[in-house]
């Protein structure tokens, strides 16, 4: 008997592969928001949750497509600073494992299936998502990124976009001031999250080239910017009051601990271990609100109605 002294290659597993491509990750966060401005829409106009199940069937798998769709196309065409940076190298189009002509394919199969399924909403909607995957893939992947410092605020346009969509899936009227509101908050709260992940990754940035404000201008002004940013969102939360006052403070005691926690803690600790905390905070903010808009309205749907 002869024995061969090869290693057996593993075996690819592709849901993992498939899953690191499309990030989806992404796509469940991004998901959040757009359920609440589902909701949102649906307690605004006293609709009933069940009246519109097929919508809300149709916006989620639809808005998951096109997100899907504009993460495997920005990792297309970051495969080249992907590979120089520490926390995005392992990824598939940089590993090799998934061809390039195979994410292009998924990247457009998933953009048309999308913004088909979200047509079958309203007209609105769809318009609403081939703008976001637009503004995603051409403006910021292809330009900005690599170009100006202000790439995290054009990025932000098509990070806004999921509430817009979901409320647009109801009623095809996004003028309604609850929903500009949301639609800003979602902006706005991208630059203090954005500004925290590029402190806390400096050096890779750096090395990649990529002109993040952190790496451009430097901590200080970093810090200044996100608290003007915090500001605006607190102005922003009264715009829920033409809708809820629970909404507005809540939206507003969130903002306010954010601008707090930014203030105290900058000069109590180092830069990094203050971006941590502005990082966090970011993701506590986002959970806490769209989750207490999702519940507030699907209650109020039910009171209402029943």
């Amino acid at each position: 008997m002869i024995l061969e002294n090869k290693q057996e290659r593993p075996r690819r597993n592709w849901a993992n592969i498939l899953s690191k491509t499309i990030k989806t990750g992404i796509i469940r966060s991004n998901l959040i928001p757009m359920f609440a401005g589902f909701t949102l829409a649906l307690y605004t106009y006293q609709i009933s949750f069940m009246e519109k199940l097929p919508d809300v069937i149709f916006a989620l798998l639809g808005a998951a497509l096109v997100i899907g769709a504009a993460g495997a196309f920005n990792n297309l065409y970051d495969r080249d600073i992907d590979a120089i940076m520490e926390r995005t190298k392992r990824r598939p189009t940089v590993t090799g494992e998934i061809k390039p002509a195979i994410v292009l394919l998924l990247s457009v199969i998933m953009a048309i299936s999308g913004i088909a399924l979200l047509a079958l909403t309203t007209w609105l909607a769809a318009l609403l998502a081939f703008l976001g995957l637009f503004f995603y893939v051409f403006p910021y992947t292809m330009w900005s990124k690599r170009k100006t410092v202000y790439n995290t605020e054009i990025g932000s346009i098509s990070g806004g976009m999921p509430p817009l969509i979901g409320w647009a899936a109801v009623y095809p009227d996004i003028t309604h001031p609850a929903i500009i509101g949301l639609f800003i908050v979602m902006i706005i709260w991208q630059m203090p999250h954005f500004y925290a992940i590029a402190i806390r990754n400096h050096k890779q940035y750096k090395a990649a080239k990529i002109p993040m404000l952190p790496v451009v201008k430097g901590v200080q002004r970093t810090y200044i910017q996100t608290n003007v940013y915090l500001i605006i969102m607190i102005v922003i939360s009264f715009l829920f009051g033409t809708l809820s006052i629970g909404l507005m403070l809540v939206a507003l005691l969130l903002s306010v601990g954010w601008l707090t926690l930014s203030v105290y803690r900058y000069n109590k600790v180092d830069s990094e271990k203050w971006a941590t905390s502005m990082f966090l905070y970011s993701l506590i903010h986002m959970t806490v609100l769209f989750s207490t808009i999702i519940i507030y309205s699907l209650m109020g749907i039910v009171f209402e109605l029943y």
